[in-house]
């Protein structure tokens, strides 16, 4: 008897990233995805470990960029998927843009917009289970688009009592904010504590709230730096 597929469905998906996996395709044009549960897992910290420069701060409460969240998931996962400067080919197809889709519709995936002028410049999304968020991909079409859409996450995780920030894979990027790699036993055992917590997604928390949070994750990394020199 020959068997059929299993369908990937948003649920599926779910169960699937609770349990330390995660989807990708080779290419724009595949049609299959394939589960990834890598040795190595990357995490980016949400409390002391997580590094803002002053002059990233300075750009993120300057005004220059607008932030929302949730407001154009599909404009976001579709400025992931195009093609950037390095990079000619995405993992995200079109059955991932679906589910995941259908997960935001559901109010487990969400994204973080950048504008700049009424145009969406960059911005990021990722799923959440928990408290637990897992961040899937980022662009950008204006310089430091895509850092301020990661500060805007980082800083609406740690007001909604978040635990855990899964990045995937550990990018040279990345490790200028403070990303880490965890070895996978380690990682799983972070991802069963956080997935229990009641944490709040805050898609529109109060901006005094948010811009006292952003001066903390600042204040965090100059005391850092302080006392490691």
């Amino acid at each position: 008897m020959t068997r059929r597929p299993l369908e990937i469905t948003p649920e599926l998906m779910l169960r699937a990233y609770g349990a330390g996996l995660f989807p990708m395709a080779e290419g724009r044009g595949c049609q299959k995805l394939h589960w990834l549960d890598p040795a190595l897992r990357g995490i980016l910290p949400l409390d002391h470990g997580f590094h803002l420069s002053r002059r990233l701060r300075r750009t993120v409460l300057s005004g220059r960029f607008h932030v929302t969240a949730d407001q154009d998931f599909a404009g976001v996962i579709a400025g992931c998927a195009e093609p950037a400067p390095g990079r000619a080919d995405t993992w995200i197809n079109a059955k991932i843009e679906t589910l995941f889709t259908a997960l935001h519709r559901m109010g487990a995936a969400h994204s973080i917009e950048v504008w700049r002028d009424g145009a969406l410049v960059g911005g990021l999304y990722g799923v959440r289970i928990g408290g637990a968020f897992f961040g899937e991909s980022m662009f950008s079409r204006s310089t430091d688009a895509s850092k301020v859409a990661l500060v805007a996450l980082v800083a609406r995780l740690r007001l909604g009592g978040f635990a855990l920030l899964d990045t995937q894979f550990l990018t040279a990027h990345l490790a200028r904010f403070g990303a880490i790699e965890l070895p996978k036993a380690e990682y799983k055992r972070r991802l069963e504590a956080a997935i229990t917590l009641p944490a709040r997604w805050w898609a529109n928390p109060d901006p005094a709230l948010l811009e006292a949070e952003i001066r903390a994750m600042r204040a965090s990394t100059a005391n850092e730096a302080t006392h490691g020199a």
